[in-house]
């Protein structure tokens, strides 16, 4: 299992979450856990998922994702776990 951290942040519109998860199933990449909350238009969503059956390295589909959020004007923003643990360690 290769888990990697993606966040998606921006204002609310139709179809954020629709074309971020179409992007992880068309890539064989796997939706671990999700959570998503949308504050005074805003959303924000947190998602943990495994790229281990993904045949793209996990810079492709980083790359892949910041396009999609430039696209449909939100941020998205992917982390390797080990990455995202060490950044929040205390």
């Amino acid at each position: 299992m290769r888990k990697i951290i993606i966040t998606v942040v921006g204002k609310d519109t139709v179809g954020i979450i629709a074309k971020v998860c179409t992007y992880l199933a068309n890539n064989e990449i796997n939706i671990l856990d999700i959570s998503q909350t949308i504050v005074s238009g805003f959303f924000n969503m947190m998602m943990i998922v495994d790229i281990a059956g993904s045949k793209k390295p996990f810079e492709d589909v980083q790359h892949e994702l910041d396009q999609i959020g430039d696209e449909i004007g939100v941020q998205i923003r992917c982390q390797r776990e080990e990455i995202f643990e060490g950044m929040h360690r205390i």
